[in-house]
């Protein structure tokens, strides 16, 4: 597939069809990521799938507390936020959260190595890594849809990070930025429609 016309296909799904993701794919849309610029030219990732049903049920259940629709727009409510399409987008997204995780055909976790307090950053330069892996998801976004596979991120708050990375039994140095989730869309799935851009009132010459 041509990468534009990847780019522009490549959407947010959070109901999943039960289609299984041949490992073939799978192997071959996150080797895809690995081709993303790195900050230390290593590309020190490792990607853990949680395949497992009974596992990713646990596991989830213990970081997860599902949210109906009411609640949702409790907290967009309380969020303050006043653009129509970013509060339609939380409000379907929100209660669908632990539903999409558990029913996505792959379920990954993007591990990257973190040489300093993740937190805590001296500089910009030591969020270098966190850049970095964030390339690398989203260079498997695009693969994803090159295949018609499409996906959702979920970033970790930090109890569920702290939680997560127990579990999973990952090595102390190395961070999670996401829940990585990856299928088919189910036949009733949506594209929300996103805020539209005009793209010559985001460019601009020398200087801003």
């Amino acid at each position: 597939m041509d990468v534009y016309k990847a780019i522009n296909s490549r959407k947010t799904i959070r109901d999943f069809s039960h289609r299984e993701i041949k490992p073939a794919t799978l192997n071959k849309i996150i080797l895809a990521g690995f081709k993303a610029p790195s900050n230390n030219h290593l590309r020190e990732w490792h990607f853990i799938l949680l395949q497992d049903r009974i596992q990713r049920k646990a596991l989830l259940g213990r970081i997860i507390h599902p949210v109906d629709r009411q609640g949702a727009i409790t907290i967009v409510n309380r969020w303050g936020l006043t653009d129509e399409k970013q509060c339609t987008t939380y409000i379907e997204a929100i209660p669908k959260q632990y539903n999409m995780l558990y029913t996505a055909g792959a379920l990954i976790y993007p591990c990257y190595l973190q040489p300093t307090p993740l937190l805590k950053p001296r500089s910009l330069s030591e969020m270098n890594p966190l850049v970095s892996i964030w390339c690398c998801i989203e260079n498997i976004l695009v693969a994803a849809a090159a295949e018609g596979i499409f996906g959702v991120t979920r970033i970790l708050f930090e109890d569920e990070r702290r939680i997560l990375k127990k579990i999973l039994k990952i090595p102390t140095k190395y961070e999670v930025p996401c829940h990585l989730a990856l299928g088919y869309p189910a036949s009733d799935a949506k594209r929300l429609p996103q805020v539209e851009i005009d793209i010559n009132e985001r460019i601009h010459m020398n200087s801003w």
